[in-house]
């Protein structure tokens, strides 16, 4: 059974936030084995601006699941966890994507990895940015560093 080195970002705005995510983190076991967790950042909402400020953290994990059977499992475990219903963008108690999955470049229905929007999003790419400066976007044949450089990281906080 081949293993799979996943990065997955995690965010949340409703409720202990930090609980929220040291729950999510806990809980992808035994599916997936976390090997690397950046600190944890405090981040102004994005795209819907009228909510509570974000905690962001990105791990890296290895999962002997494949692409969609990890999304299938995720999106169990933000139910599980308490998520409701939202709109696009909208507060959450936990959000879990995956950033990237291997060098893999998939495309399908319910997923697009590596995460179609990572590149632009200042709050993935910090906490990214402290696992793996030097990883590469296997699309865009970017560093994190280097996207990062291109993104503005206003009113982004690392929380002690």
């Amino acid at each position: 059974m081949k293993e799979h080195i996943v990065y997955l970002a995690l965010g949340s705005n409703l409720g202990n936030r930090l609980a929220n995510l040291k729950e999510a983190i806990s809980a992808l076991t035994p599916q997936m084995d976390v090997k690397a967790k950046s600190p944890v950042y405090e981040t102004p909402p994005w795209g819907y601006e009228d909510q509570p400020k974000f905690l962001n953290q990105v791990i890296r994990g290895k999962t002997y699941l494949e692409p969609e059977p990890l999304l299938k499992h995720l999106k169990r475990l933000e139910i599980a966890l308490g998520r409701k219903d939202s709109f696009p963008n909208g507060p959450r108690l936990i959000d879990i994507d995956i950033l990237f999955f291997d060098e893999l470049i998939f495309h399908s229905p319910a997923l697009i990895i590596p995460h179609p929007r990572l590149h632009e999003r200042a709050f993935v790419l910090l906490p990214l940015m402290d696992l793996d400066p030097e990883l590469v976007h296997p699309a865009n044949k970017k560093s994190v560093r280097e996207m990062l450089a291109s993104c503005s990281a206003e009113g982004i906080e690392k929380v002690a």
